[in-house]
Protein backbone atom coordinates (compact mmCIF):
# COMPACT_ATOMS: atom_id res chain seq x y z
CA UNK A 1 0.00 0.00 0.00
CA UNK A 2 1.82 3.04 -1.30
CA UNK A 3 -0.75 5.64 0.21
CA UNK A 4 0.93 7.28 3.36
CA UNK A 5 -0.84 7.76 6.53
CA UNK A 6 -1.17 11.77 6.14
CA UNK A 7 -2.81 11.39 3.18
CA UNK A 8 -5.69 9.22 4.32
CA UNK A 9 -8.02 12.08 5.22
CA UNK A 10 -10.72 11.62 2.56
CA UNK A 11 -10.59 7.75 4.29
CA UNK A 12 -11.40 9.36 7.83
CA UNK A 13 -14.06 11.76 6.19
CA UNK A 14 -15.68 8.40 4.25
CA UNK A 15 -15.46 6.51 7.80
CA UNK A 16 -17.60 9.78 9.32
CA UNK A 17 -20.13 9.21 6.33
CA UNK A 18 -20.46 5.51 6.88
CA UNK A 19 -21.23 6.05 10.74
CA UNK A 20 -23.91 8.22 9.58
CA UNK A 21 -25.30 4.82 7.72
CA UNK A 22 -25.15 3.09 11.22
CA UNK A 23 -28.57 2.58 11.41
CA UNK A 24 -29.76 2.91 7.84
CA UNK A 25 -28.13 0.40 5.51
CA UNK A 26 -29.09 -3.32 7.30
CA UNK A 27 -28.50 -5.97 6.17
CA UNK A 28 -26.04 -4.15 3.71
CA UNK A 29 -22.90 -2.95 5.25
CA UNK A 30 -22.31 0.66 6.40
CA UNK A 31 -20.07 2.23 3.70
CA UNK A 32 -18.68 6.01 3.02
CA UNK A 33 -16.89 7.69 -0.55
CA UNK A 34 -15.81 10.86 -1.00
CA UNK A 35 -14.63 11.80 -4.48
CA UNK A 36 -11.21 14.03 -4.60
CA UNK A 37 -9.41 16.22 -7.44
CA UNK A 38 -6.01 15.83 -7.90
CA UNK A 39 -5.23 18.78 -5.41
CA UNK A 40 -7.53 16.76 -2.84
CA UNK A 41 -10.78 18.98 -3.34
CA UNK A 42 -13.83 17.56 -2.31
CA UNK A 43 -15.91 16.47 -5.80
CA UNK A 44 -18.98 14.55 -4.08
CA UNK A 45 -19.27 12.58 -1.17
CA UNK A 46 -22.26 9.75 0.45
CA UNK A 47 -22.92 7.19 2.24
CA UNK A 48 -25.05 3.70 1.38
CA UNK A 49 -28.71 4.45 1.54
CA UNK A 50 -31.43 1.72 2.84
CA UNK A 51 -32.05 -1.53 1.38
CA UNK A 52 -32.41 -1.50 -2.15
CA UNK A 53 -30.87 2.09 -2.77
CA UNK A 54 -27.89 3.73 -4.10
CA UNK A 55 -24.79 2.66 -2.07
CA UNK A 56 -22.06 4.87 -1.14
CA UNK A 57 -20.31 5.43 -4.58
CA UNK A 58 -23.30 6.08 -6.73
CA UNK A 59 -24.46 8.90 -3.62
CA UNK A 60 -20.77 10.78 -3.78
CA UNK A 61 -21.34 10.57 -8.19
CA UNK A 62 -24.30 12.14 -7.91
CA UNK A 63 -23.25 14.19 -5.59
CA UNK A 64 -20.53 15.68 -7.51
CA UNK A 65 -22.63 16.11 -10.44
CA UNK A 66 -25.01 18.32 -8.16
CA UNK A 67 -22.33 20.50 -7.42
CA UNK A 68 -21.49 20.45 -11.16
CA UNK A 69 -17.83 18.86 -10.93
CA UNK A 70 -16.16 16.93 -13.40
CA UNK A 71 -14.50 13.39 -11.83
CA UNK A 72 -12.50 12.44 -15.06
CA UNK A 73 -8.84 11.53 -13.24
CA UNK A 74 -10.33 11.82 -9.75
CA UNK A 75 -9.44 9.85 -6.88
CA UNK A 76 -13.10 7.66 -4.92
CA UNK A 77 -12.37 6.98 -1.46
CA UNK A 78 -14.16 3.86 0.12
CA UNK A 79 -14.51 2.18 3.52
CA UNK A 80 -15.34 -1.06 1.84
CA UNK A 81 -14.71 -2.78 -1.57
CA UNK A 82 -16.59 -1.22 -4.57
CA UNK A 83 -19.65 -4.23 -5.05
CA UNK A 84 -19.03 -6.03 -8.22
CA UNK A 85 -22.03 -8.16 -8.88
CA UNK A 86 -25.82 -7.37 -9.58
CA UNK A 87 -27.84 -7.56 -6.30
CA UNK A 88 -30.39 -5.22 -5.14
CA UNK A 89 -28.74 -2.70 -7.28
CA UNK A 90 -25.84 -3.16 -10.05
CA UNK A 91 -22.24 -2.77 -9.55
CA UNK A 92 -20.71 0.04 -8.86
CA UNK A 93 -17.14 -0.88 -9.79
CA UNK A 94 -18.89 -0.57 -13.18
CA UNK A 95 -19.93 2.74 -12.44
CA UNK A 96 -16.91 4.32 -11.09
CA UNK A 97 -15.16 3.42 -14.30
CA UNK A 98 -17.77 4.54 -16.24
CA UNK A 99 -17.81 7.97 -14.80
CA UNK A 100 -14.29 8.13 -15.59
CA UNK A 101 -12.80 7.63 -12.01
CA UNK A 102 -8.94 7.69 -12.36
CA UNK A 103 -8.53 5.86 -9.29
CA UNK A 104 -10.13 4.00 -6.40
CA UNK A 105 -8.54 3.73 -2.68
CA UNK A 106 -10.36 1.40 0.03
CA UNK A 107 -10.18 0.38 3.59
CA UNK A 108 -11.35 -3.31 3.14
CA UNK A 109 -11.76 -5.82 0.55
CA UNK A 110 -15.33 -6.80 0.74
CA UNK A 111 -16.12 -10.19 2.76
CA UNK A 112 -18.96 -11.27 0.30
CA UNK A 113 -17.91 -14.50 -1.91
CA UNK A 114 -19.61 -12.25 -4.86
CA UNK A 115 -17.44 -9.61 -4.74
CA UNK A 116 -13.84 -10.29 -2.71
CA UNK A 117 -11.74 -8.97 -4.89
CA UNK A 118 -13.17 -9.04 -7.95
CA UNK A 119 -14.29 -5.17 -7.50
CA UNK A 120 -10.75 -3.98 -7.48
CA UNK A 121 -10.24 -6.26 -9.95
CA UNK A 122 -12.81 -5.46 -12.76
CA UNK A 123 -11.76 -1.74 -11.69
CA UNK A 124 -7.75 -2.53 -12.90
CA UNK A 125 -8.61 -3.93 -15.82
CA UNK A 126 -10.61 -0.98 -16.95
CA UNK A 127 -7.53 0.90 -16.27
CA UNK A 128 -8.77 2.33 -12.92
CA UNK A 129 -5.57 2.38 -10.10
CA UNK A 130 -6.19 0.46 -7.44
CA UNK A 131 -4.71 0.55 -3.44
CA UNK A 132 -6.22 -1.33 -0.50
CA UNK A 133 -4.87 -0.65 2.43
CA UNK A 134 -3.67 -3.26 4.67
CA UNK A 135 -6.12 -4.96 7.31
CA UNK A 136 -4.29 -3.32 10.44
CA UNK A 137 -4.22 0.03 9.52
CA UNK A 138 -6.14 1.98 11.70
CA UNK A 139 -9.00 2.77 9.06
CA UNK A 140 -9.38 -0.82 8.20
CA UNK A 141 -9.94 -1.66 11.60
CA UNK A 142 -12.66 0.93 12.22
CA UNK A 143 -14.42 0.34 8.56
CA UNK A 144 -14.85 -3.19 10.31
CA UNK A 145 -15.90 -2.54 13.29
CA UNK A 146 -18.84 -0.50 11.69
CA UNK A 147 -19.52 -3.47 9.53
CA UNK A 148 -18.51 -6.05 12.45
CA UNK A 149 -22.03 -8.21 11.73
CA UNK A 150 -21.26 -8.34 7.95
CA UNK A 151 -18.27 -9.87 7.94
CA UNK A 152 -19.26 -12.20 10.74
CA UNK A 153 -22.30 -13.07 8.04
CA UNK A 154 -20.00 -13.44 5.04
CA UNK A 155 -16.90 -15.31 6.81
CA UNK A 156 -18.71 -17.36 9.65
CA UNK A 157 -22.37 -17.57 8.29
CA UNK A 158 -23.05 -16.56 11.51
CA UNK A 159 -24.55 -13.24 13.17
CA UNK A 160 -22.59 -11.10 15.39
CA UNK A 161 -23.98 -11.66 18.47
CA UNK A 162 -24.02 -9.05 21.53
CA UNK A 163 -25.37 -9.75 24.65
CA UNK A 164 -26.42 -6.62 26.59
CA UNK A 165 -26.64 -6.93 30.26
CA UNK A 166 -27.14 -4.12 33.29
CA UNK A 167 -26.25 -5.04 36.26
CA UNK A 168 -24.73 -3.32 39.69
CA UNK A 169 -21.44 -3.44 41.08
CA UNK A 170 -21.62 -7.50 42.67
CA UNK A 171 -23.34 -8.88 39.18
CA UNK A 172 -26.98 -8.50 40.32
CA UNK A 173 -29.61 -7.86 36.99
CA UNK A 174 -32.42 -7.53 39.29
CA UNK A 175 -33.86 -8.22 43.06
CA UNK A 176 -34.92 -11.71 44.22
CA UNK A 177 -38.33 -10.50 43.31
CA UNK A 178 -37.62 -10.10 40.07
CA UNK A 179 -37.60 -5.99 40.44
CA UNK A 180 -35.13 -4.70 37.84
CA UNK A 181 -36.17 -1.24 36.83
CA UNK A 182 -34.03 0.64 37.03
CA UNK A 183 -30.55 -0.76 37.91
CA UNK A 184 -29.02 1.85 35.62
CA UNK A 185 -29.16 5.84 35.20
CA UNK A 186 -31.09 7.44 32.18
CA UNK A 187 -27.89 8.10 30.32
CA UNK A 188 -27.08 4.23 30.24
CA UNK A 189 -30.39 3.64 29.22
CA UNK A 190 -30.55 5.96 26.48
CA UNK A 191 -27.11 4.36 24.93
CA UNK A 192 -28.68 1.23 25.23
CA UNK A 193 -31.44 2.37 22.46
CA UNK A 194 -28.29 3.60 20.42
CA UNK A 195 -26.97 -0.01 20.43
CA UNK A 196 -30.33 -1.89 19.94
CA UNK A 197 -30.69 0.89 16.65
CA UNK A 198 -27.20 -0.73 14.83
CA UNK A 199 -28.64 -4.11 15.56
CA UNK A 200 -30.55 -6.11 12.64
CA UNK A 201 -32.33 -7.71 15.41
CA UNK A 202 -32.91 -7.69 19.00
CA UNK A 203 -33.41 -11.76 20.61
CA UNK A 204 -35.09 -12.21 23.96
CA UNK A 205 -36.73 -15.11 25.92
CA UNK A 206 -40.05 -15.64 26.68
CA UNK A 207 -39.64 -15.89 30.21
CA UNK A 208 -38.66 -12.07 29.50
CA UNK A 209 -42.11 -11.66 27.41
CA UNK A 210 -43.87 -13.27 30.23
CA UNK A 211 -42.62 -11.48 32.85
CA UNK A 212 -42.10 -7.81 31.94
CA UNK A 213 -44.25 -7.52 28.54
CA UNK A 214 -41.80 -5.70 26.93
CA UNK A 215 -41.87 -3.60 23.36
CA UNK A 216 -37.94 -4.41 22.81
CA UNK A 217 -38.08 -1.64 20.21
CA UNK A 218 -36.15 1.72 20.03
CA UNK A 219 -37.77 4.36 21.44
CA UNK A 220 -34.72 6.78 22.46
CA UNK A 221 -33.25 7.36 19.09
CA UNK A 222 -34.67 8.62 15.94
CA UNK A 223 -34.32 5.76 14.18
CA UNK A 224 -35.71 4.83 10.39
CA UNK A 225 -36.11 1.69 11.10
CA UNK A 226 -36.88 -1.02 14.11
CA UNK A 227 -34.59 -3.81 14.32
CA UNK A 228 -36.52 -7.29 13.93
CA UNK A 229 -37.57 -9.06 16.87
CA UNK A 230 -36.62 -13.09 17.44
CA UNK A 231 -37.77 -15.11 20.59
CA UNK A 232 -36.79 -17.57 22.11
CA UNK A 233 -39.87 -20.04 23.21
CA UNK A 234 -40.07 -23.35 23.16
CA UNK A 235 -43.31 -24.10 24.35
CA UNK A 236 -44.88 -22.15 22.29
CA UNK A 237 -46.34 -19.84 25.43
CA UNK A 238 -46.33 -16.14 23.72
CA UNK A 239 -49.48 -14.52 24.52
CA UNK A 240 -51.59 -13.45 21.81
CA UNK A 241 -51.84 -9.80 23.64
CA UNK A 242 -47.87 -9.42 23.93
CA UNK A 243 -46.90 -5.94 23.53
CA UNK A 244 -44.17 -6.74 21.43
CA UNK A 245 -47.17 -8.04 18.67
CA UNK A 246 -48.16 -4.55 18.41
CA UNK A 247 -44.92 -3.17 17.14
CA UNK A 248 -44.79 -5.02 13.84
CA UNK A 249 -45.39 -1.82 11.29
CA UNK A 250 -45.94 -1.81 7.68
CA UNK A 251 -44.09 -1.31 4.08
CA UNK A 252 -40.73 -2.79 3.29
CA UNK A 253 -39.01 -1.28 6.32
CA UNK A 254 -41.36 -3.66 8.38
CA UNK A 255 -40.86 -4.77 11.77
CA UNK A 256 -40.48 -8.77 11.84
CA UNK A 257 -41.23 -11.01 14.72
CA UNK A 258 -39.50 -14.43 14.46
CA UNK A 259 -40.73 -16.89 17.18
CA UNK A 260 -38.30 -19.71 17.28
CA UNK A 261 -40.13 -22.94 19.03
CA UNK A 262 -39.80 -26.93 19.78
CA UNK A 263 -43.23 -27.35 20.02
CA UNK A 264 -44.94 -30.64 19.13
CA UNK A 265 -45.75 -29.40 15.34
CA UNK A 266 -48.67 -31.85 15.31
CA UNK A 267 -50.34 -30.86 18.67
CA UNK A 268 -54.09 -29.45 17.01
CA UNK A 269 -54.31 -26.62 20.17
CA UNK A 270 -51.14 -25.66 19.16
CA UNK A 271 -51.94 -25.47 15.79
CA UNK A 272 -54.61 -23.06 16.36
CA UNK A 273 -52.02 -20.71 18.64
CA UNK A 274 -49.72 -20.97 15.54
CA UNK A 275 -52.39 -19.81 13.41
CA UNK A 276 -53.00 -16.68 15.82
CA UNK A 277 -49.55 -16.23 16.15
CA UNK A 278 -49.24 -15.81 12.09
CA UNK A 279 -52.41 -14.12 12.13
CA UNK A 280 -50.95 -11.36 14.21
CA UNK A 281 -47.98 -11.27 11.86
CA UNK A 282 -45.63 -13.46 13.25
CA UNK A 283 -43.35 -16.28 12.02
CA UNK A 284 -43.45 -19.53 13.56
CA UNK A 285 -40.51 -21.41 13.42
CA UNK A 286 -40.04 -24.66 14.38
CA UNK A 287 -36.17 -25.85 15.21
CA UNK A 288 -36.33 -28.35 18.50
CA UNK A 289 -33.02 -29.70 19.78
CA UNK A 290 -31.83 -31.30 22.93
CA UNK A 291 -33.91 -31.60 25.64
CA UNK A 292 -37.26 -30.16 24.33
CA UNK A 293 -35.65 -26.84 23.77
CA UNK A 294 -34.72 -24.62 20.77
CA UNK A 295 -31.35 -25.00 18.75
CA UNK A 296 -29.81 -22.45 19.17
CA UNK A 297 -26.49 -22.90 17.01
CA UNK A 298 -29.06 -23.87 13.83
CA UNK A 299 -30.97 -20.62 15.41
CA UNK A 300 -28.50 -18.28 14.58
CA UNK A 301 -27.25 -20.01 11.29
CA UNK A 302 -31.17 -19.49 10.22
CA UNK A 303 -30.99 -16.00 11.10
CA UNK A 304 -27.63 -15.41 9.25
CA UNK A 305 -29.77 -16.88 6.12
CA UNK A 306 -32.11 -14.67 6.62
CA UNK A 307 -29.29 -11.31 6.66
CA UNK A 308 -29.25 -10.72 10.13
CA UNK A 309 -25.91 -9.09 10.96
CA UNK A 310 -25.91 -7.85 14.51
CA UNK A 311 -28.21 -9.89 17.07
CA UNK A 312 -28.91 -7.71 19.99
CA UNK A 313 -29.70 -9.62 23.30
CA UNK A 314 -31.57 -8.64 25.44
CA UNK A 315 -32.78 -11.74 28.11
CA UNK A 316 -33.02 -13.20 31.28
CA UNK A 317 -30.33 -15.30 33.18
CA UNK A 318 -31.55 -18.66 31.74
CA UNK A 319 -31.46 -17.88 28.30
CA UNK A 320 -28.60 -15.78 28.53
CA UNK A 321 -26.48 -18.77 30.31
CA UNK A 322 -27.26 -20.96 27.72
CA UNK A 323 -25.89 -18.83 24.90
CA UNK A 324 -23.03 -18.41 26.90
CA UNK A 325 -22.82 -22.10 27.81
CA UNK A 326 -22.78 -22.76 23.77
CA UNK A 327 -20.17 -20.56 23.02
CA UNK A 328 -22.46 -18.66 21.00
CA UNK A 329 -22.00 -14.64 22.65
CA UNK A 330 -19.57 -12.84 20.82
CA UNK A 331 -19.34 -9.77 22.59
CA UNK A 332 -20.59 -8.08 25.85
CA UNK A 333 -22.00 -4.88 26.30
CA UNK A 334 -22.05 -4.13 29.76
CA UNK A 335 -23.61 -1.19 32.01
CA UNK A 336 -22.55 -1.68 35.07
CA UNK A 337 -24.17 0.51 38.48
CA UNK A 338 -22.50 1.71 41.26
CA UNK A 339 -24.41 0.07 44.37
CA UNK A 340 -24.46 -3.42 45.74
CA UNK A 341 -28.11 -4.71 46.39
CA UNK A 342 -27.15 -8.60 47.83
CA UNK A 343 -28.81 -11.48 46.46
CA UNK A 344 -30.78 -11.35 43.22
CA UNK A 345 -30.78 -12.41 39.66
CA UNK A 346 -27.55 -12.52 38.00
CA UNK A 347 -26.17 -11.91 34.68
CA UNK A 348 -25.94 -15.34 33.41
CA UNK A 349 -27.02 -18.81 34.79
CA UNK A 350 -23.85 -20.72 34.57
CA UNK A 351 -22.92 -24.17 36.30
CA UNK A 352 -20.30 -24.18 39.61
CA UNK A 353 -16.85 -24.45 38.39
CA UNK A 354 -14.57 -26.73 40.10
CA UNK A 355 -11.63 -25.05 38.63
CA UNK A 356 -10.93 -21.53 37.53
CA UNK A 357 -9.12 -22.55 34.38
CA UNK A 358 -12.81 -23.51 33.11
CA UNK A 359 -13.94 -20.21 32.90
CA UNK A 360 -14.98 -18.32 30.42
CA UNK A 361 -12.06 -16.24 29.46
CA UNK A 362 -12.89 -12.50 28.10
CA UNK A 363 -11.24 -9.58 27.03
CA UNK A 364 -11.55 -5.72 27.64
CA UNK A 365 -12.42 -4.00 24.43
CA UNK A 366 -13.56 -0.73 25.71
CA UNK A 367 -14.50 1.06 28.63
CA UNK A 368 -16.29 4.35 29.22
CA UNK A 369 -18.02 6.37 31.55
CA UNK A 370 -21.79 6.74 30.82
CA UNK A 371 -23.83 8.81 33.28
CA UNK A 372 -23.52 7.46 36.74
CA UNK A 373 -22.60 4.43 34.81
CA UNK A 374 -20.23 2.20 33.68
CA UNK A 375 -20.15 0.88 29.93
CA UNK A 376 -17.81 -2.12 29.31
CA UNK A 377 -17.44 -4.23 26.41
CA UNK A 378 -15.58 -7.25 26.40
CA UNK A 379 -15.07 -10.00 23.97
CA UNK A 380 -13.49 -13.33 23.94
CA UNK A 381 -10.40 -13.51 25.17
Amino acid sequence: MSTSKTSLQPLHQALALAAQALWLTSPNPRVGCVITAADGTVLGQGHTQRAGGPHAEIMALRDAAQRGHSVQGATAWVTLEPCAHHGRTGPCCDTLATAGIGRVVCALTDPNPQVAGQGMAKLAAAGVQTETLSPDDEVAVQARELNIGFFSRMERGLPWVRMKVAASLDGQTALQNGQSQWITGPEARADGHVWRARACAVLTGIGTVLEDDPLLNVREVDTPRQPHLVVVDSKLDMPLNAKLLDTLGTGDQARQILIYTAADPLDPLLAVKRASLMARGAQVIDLPGPGGKVDLPALLRDLARREINELHVEAGYKLNGSLVREGLVDEYLMYISPQLIGPGQGMANLPALTQLNLSVKLAFHGVDRIGSDLRVLLRKG
